[in-house]
């Protein structure tokens, strides 16, 4: 839950308004009105994404010897949901609001205090129409429970057959009051009563082929609600066709989809989103170490691209509160303006997943250890981080509103987005000083060829070099390079071939020659 001392709903704000005004995030849909709980993301957004993805799979899986990378499917076997629980179990209890008709997590709804006030019905006096329905309207404490009235009116006018009718001419049929104390039956947000809690599956379910039959457990399948799932159904194939010895692990980055109830925060809490995973197969008497060491490995990847530990909470989930499957499970969590919350979670799932595949398979799953002569179900440390989350995390890190004297005396606010090299959507801006020189313009582009290769660049040569500086600021580009008159060796022959070379976070200008400059970039990038 988050703690409200970290929250900060007018930055949020503006990260949210910068991000569609810059091309970051945009709502899936939203030319037709949205599709809530997904999201689309623009060129910004898409090469911020891309450079989070590409860095932590070369530190995960192309910088370790043990670890191996793969790409599962996203549609997945009814088969497989069964094994792994979440065709029975993947699923949370939901009341709806009677008036409102919002569906809530009844697991989430506080406890509350107040007078509840029942009617049996409500009638329009004269006319012979009325409608018998049991509803109730909690008041809370202190308040006179004929404020419950206006509540009751609003639900029975749902049933009223001429629409045009005042709700305040309806009689109400009250039958009872009661006083209740911690009662989680009511919504919160208007006091009306909530359905019992029933269960609702949070996945996503198609049907394969053009003649499916609901009989047939082959033609039903779902998107996939985890990116887990592929990676222990595949574990033997990819042990058996790969020279390795446990302990390694398989890493994926993927879609999941999740039918949330209620998406919320921004990008945070999607229907659709991306997991960076690993599992890691291990020896029974290895995986409490190896969760730890995995959770020191993961709070170093965060520093690495810009998120200070100071920022990173973890929470050691007690007993009681983790998985059913888990036997340790550490939550890093991240100070987001709306609050604390994870952003990866690191467990230790002992063997249940691979024991469960391999009952419900009917295929052996077992390690044997050519060494010891130990025949196992090897155990698995699973570091999953959410790609959007960490990608959000890394905009409000990232972002600032500074205050700065210009070049005249003036104190003016710079948008700056101080996005680590390692993830910047844009790595260098390339501006010739006078679009009007022709020289200055070939060499811009000539740099900028040179450049493309290797990092996305961008090339401006609209208006002042202080505005071109200000727009990659607020887009959070590293490095800003200008081609002037030094460069053309106008005021000497000493800088002729240099260009100006401009540092977002300290804004100082140093010069380079052009011939070392890719060299120089590749440094700080990487």
């Amino acid at each position: 839950m988050a703690n409200k001392d970290h929250t900060d709903p007018e930055k949020m704000e503006k990260i949210v308004s910068l991000c569609k005004r810059r091309g970051f995030i945009f709502q899936a849909g939203e030319l037709y009105g949205g599709l809530n709980g997904c999201w689309d993301y623009g060129p910004l957004g898409a090469e911020l994404k891309r450079n989070l993805k590409d860095y932590w799979w070369r530190k995960t899986v192309q910088e370790r010897d043990d670890v191996l990378g793969m790409d599962g499917s996203i549609l997945t076997m009814q088969q497989v949901l069964k094994a792994s629980g979440h065709l029975d179990g993947f699923s949370d209890p939901m009341s709806d609001c009677l008036l409102s008709k919002a569906r809530l997590r009844a697991d989430q709804v506080p406890e509350q205090d107040g007078t509840a006030v029942w009617y049996s019905g409500a009638e329009l006096q004269d006319t012979g129409w009325s409608v018998q329905r049991e509803f109730a309207v909690l008041v809370p404490e202190g308040k006179d429970p004929a404020a419950s009235k206006k509540v009751a009116r609003q639900f029975y006018a749902q049933f009223m057959p001429d629409k045009k009718v005042s709700p305040k001419e309806l009689v109400l049929n009250e039958e009872k009051q009661e006083v209740l104390k911690g009662t989680t039956r009511f919504n919160p947000d208007n006091g009306s009563l909530l359905t019992e809690p029933k269960d609702f599956n949070l996945m996503f379910q198609t049907k394969m082929g053009a003649s499916a039959d609901d009989n047939d457990p082959n033609a039903i399948a779902f998107l996939r609600p985890e990116t887990a799932q592929s990676i222990f159904v595949q574990y033997k194939n990819i042990h058996d066709s790969n020279r390795i010895k446990l302990p390694f692990g398989i890493a994926q980055v993927g879609k999941s989809f999740r039918n949330e109830i209620n998406p919320r925060n921004y990008t945070f809490r999607s229907r659709e989103f991306e997991q960076m995973e690993v599992e890691f197969f291990c020896h029974p008497d290895d995986g409490m170490r190896l969760t730890d060491e995995w959770l020191e490995t993961r709070l170093c990847f965060y520093e690495e691209i810009g998120i200070p530990r100071e920022k990173l909470h973890i929470l050691d989930v007690p007993d009681g509160e983790r998985a059913h499957y888990s036997k340790k499970t550490y939550d890093i969590e991240y100070e987001f303006p709306f609050g604390i919350q994870e952003l990866e979670g690191v467990a230790y799932r002992t063997d249940y997943d691979l024991g469960k595949h391999q009952k419900g398979s009917g295929r052996p799953l077992e390690y044997f250890d050519e060494e010891t002569k130990e025949r196992f179900i090897p155990h698995v440390v699973e570091p999953s981080a959410g790609c959007d989350r960490t990608v959000l995390a890394l905009i409000c890190e990232a972002f600032e509103e500074e205050e700065i004297t210009n070049e005249k005396g003036k104190t003016e606010t710079r948008n700056v987005m101080h996005f680590s090299p390692k993830v910047a959507p844009i790595k260098v801006g390339i501006f010739p000083l006078l679009k009007k020189n022709e020289e200055q313009v070939r060499i811009a582009r000539d740099i900028q060829k040179t450049l493309q290769p290797w990092m996305t660049v961008f090339y401006d040569e609209g208006g002042a070099v202080g505005r071109r500086y200000r727009r990659q600021d607020e887009v959070g580009t590293p490095f800003c390079v200008t081609i002037d008159f030094d460069t053309l060796g106008e005021n000497g022959e000493d800088l002729k071939g240099t260009v100006t070379v401009r540092h977002r976070d300290s804004m100082e200008q140093e010069r380079l020659p052009i011939d070392g400059l890719l060299a120089w970039l590749l440094e700080r990038i990487r």
